[in-house]
Formats: C-alpha cells, structure tokens, sequence
C-alpha cells in the first residue's frame, strides 16, 4: 500500500498540495478512457484527432447555451447530487473544457480516484483514520482539449466554493508540460482558508478580492505527470480554471472529494486560528 511520507505531509501543509506517482488501478483507469467517450461534445470524433480542438462552440454560441443553476451541483456535506441531465451544452465551460460530470455517480469511478485502499489511507494520514464518509460520486472526467492556434489567455484562478476538506485529483492518461496539467498557486491556501467567513462554505470575506488580485503577481505550477498519478489539494488551494493545453492530446482527468463525517457540524464556523485543527496528522512543528 502506498503511504504519504513524513516529508510529504510537511510539504502538503506548506504547499497545499502533494503529488504521488502511478497510484490509480490500470483497468480503471482504462475504463475511464473508454467511457468518456458516452457522449462526447458535438464534432468531436474518438476516432479522429484533428476534431480534438478548442473551441468546441464559438462566445456567441457559448452564451445561447442553458446552464443548470448552482444548486445542483452544491454538495450537501457527503455527496454532490446528481445533474438532472446531462446534456453537451451543460459540460462545456470555456469552449476548450469538457466535464463529464453525470458518470460521476458510477462505482468504478469512486473506487479508482477516492476509495481506492492507498488514496483513502493517505487521505486518513492526513484527516484521521476512520473520519472519512463514504463518498457516493466523484465530480466526473474533467477534459481539456488542445488549444491549437488559440492566443494565450490569462490564467483564471479560484478556490472550490462547495463544502469539502481534501480534494483529489487523478490523471487518467498521460499529461505532458504545457498539457493542461492541474495548475496552482502554492501556499494560497494559508491566505484564502482565512478569506472565508466560514471553514468550509462559499461565502468571501470582504478583503477576498484583494488578495485574489495579488496571484496575478505570483507564479503557478502546473502539476503534469503520467495517467495513475494523484495530485491531493487543500480545499482553499486556488487552481486555475482553464490551464492552457498546447500538446495534441486531450488531458484526461478525475476529480474527487473527501470529507469528515462531522463536516455539518462544522459548517458554520469561522475560520480557526489554527487552520489544521480538524486535520490530526498534520504537524505543527518541524
């Protein structure tokens, strides 16, 4: 069984986030790779990849498209409920971004990314052994196409607004540099866990916005790797929302979240002093 090592769990509370090499089940993941392709966008084609390119609708077009309202995806402290339907409209954000949420609800996909037996026990070397709930869904498959000849746009970062404590992220296939990797701001979570009213919700402090405007002079990573690799994340890490994918392969990824069985209890308190408090394998020292 893979284990976070004492190192590790120092540079998960420093950095927000750790990566670990080739965890995720080979014939998981393959069936991940095969089902993403249930119901691709409009013009993508599995078997050929000049159609795997951005944009998927044009801004007009984009803006004409029904959105389903953000109740539906809020989690209720266990699990996110399911999207009435699915529709290809629904899974397009930016027009190179495509997330397969509906097939997050599927078993194979909560073995491979959360319940998995090394990924739930290094999420209980962080968060405490027998604290977890049972997650029931994943976020989905996340997939970002090649950008081609589309200019370079800023990064646009945020913190996750829904209630969770540790985030996973997988790679389901190979994600070279500059391919749309998972791309962060290390250490944002120690500034923007104490720019929220609350530990766990949503809802900004009124300096929030201050602080968000000083990553734009900061430098992100961009985690990349090959498919089985996991990135954890601190629920305040703040990410980028369209990382940009210059390399000829669609970046394949799940999302997954994690959470204590006593977060409703939690839900409405404010940001603590020590930020760790509810994280018992994180150290204070050293």
């Amino acid at each position: 069984m893979v284990k976070l090592t004492p190192n590790e769990i120092r540079f998960f509370r420093d950095e927000g986030y750790v990566v670990k090499r080739r965890v995720m089940d080979e014939n998981l993941m393959a069936q991940a790779r095969a089902r993403m392709w249930d119901k691709p966008p409009p013009g993508i084609d599995r078997n050929d990849p000049n159609t795997w390119r951005g944009p998927i609708q044009s801004p007009e077009d984009r803006k004409k498209l029904p959105r389903l309202p953000e109740t539906d995806y809020k989690f209720d402290g266990w699990a996110l409920p399911n999207p009435p339907s699915h529709n290809d409209e629904y899974s397009t954000v930016d027009g190179t971004s495509w997330k397969y949420r509906t097939i997050g609800t599927e078993n194979f996909l909560v073995r491979l990314i959360l319940t998995d037996s090394s990924i739930w026990g290094m999420a209980e070397q962080l968060l405490g052994k027998g604290s977890l709930a049972v997650p029931t869904r994943t976020r989905g498959i996340y997939c970002r196409f090649p950008q081609r000849d589309i200019p370079v746009q800023p990064l646009k970062s945020h913190t996750d607004g829904h209630e969770f404590h540790l985030g996973v992220l997988g790679f389901i296939d190979d994600v070279p540099a500059n391919g749309g990797g998972f791309t962060i701001w290390p250490k944002s979570h120690r500034v923007f866990y104490y720019q929220h009213l609350t530990q766990y919700g949503g809802d900004k402090a009124d300096t929030y916005d201050e602080h968000y405007d000083l990553l734009k002079e900061q430098t992100a990573t961009e985690c990349c790797g090959e498919a089985g690799d996991i990135i954890f994340f601190h629920h305040r890490l703040a990410h980028a929302g369209n990382p940009p994918n210059y390399s000829l392969e669609i970046r394949k990824a799940i999302i997954g979240d994690l959470v204590k069985k006593d977060l409703k209890d939690r839900l409405d308190e404010p940001p603590c002093e020590n930020m760790w408090r509810d994280w018992p394998g994180i150290p204070m020292d050293g």
